[in-house]
């Protein structure tokens, strides 16, 4: 595969257009519950908008029956031309957690690296199916030993939409 230097805009303009509504399932605001391994039964709110260049930004927030936030995280996913797939960078002990992402038929598959700067890094495989507009399924293996084993199903999610996609116009615009 060539790299994004070798390719003319024309194709990493088509590269873009190809794949710029992958994610275009999860614009909007989310409810979900969860089943995760080590901790439960939980649940909460996730919502994600397009920026202007095309890139999601995302917020998903673990909160308590009190409404209390128990984890959240942003994820800003790419689309790079390069590769032909999405990379995403998520907030925690600063911005270490990476992974890739890609579109698999109706599913959206991604492979990231969490808790990178602490004693137990954590890889996770996540796949996005049963896409619908009005709800997804989530499901992602973990492996704390970087890919040797792997505990399947180790976090699981169903959502359900309560608000519409939505974009977030540019934070500075073009002035004269």
């Amino acid at each position: 595969m060539p790299l994004a230097g070798q390719r003319t805009p024309e194709q990493r303009r088509a590269a873009f257009d190809a794949h710029k509504g992958d994610f275009d399932y999860l614009l909007g605001d989310w409810e979900f519950t969860a089943e995760n391994h080590d901790y439960g039964k939980g649940h909460g709110f996730w919502s994600a908008v397009r920026l202007d260049e095309g890139q999601i930004l995302d917020e998903y927030r673990i909160v308590g029956d009190s409404g209390q936030t128990y984890y959240v995280t942003r994820t800003l996913r790419v689309f790079n031309p390069a590769t032909e797939q999405w990379d995403l960078v998520s907030t925690g002990a600063g911005l270490r957690d990476v992974g890739t992402g890609r579109r698999d038929g109706g599913e959206m598959r991604i492979e990231q690296k969490f808790g990178v700067m602490s004693e137990h890094p954590t890889v996770w495989r996540i796949r996005y199916y049963n896409i619908r507009p009005d709800a997804f399924s989530w499901s992602a293996d973990r492996s704390t030993d970087d890919g040797k084993t792997w505990v399947a199903a180790f976090q699981t999610i169903e959502a359900r939409r309560i608000g519409p996609a939505r974009a977030l116009p540019p934070l500075a615009p073009a002035r004269r």
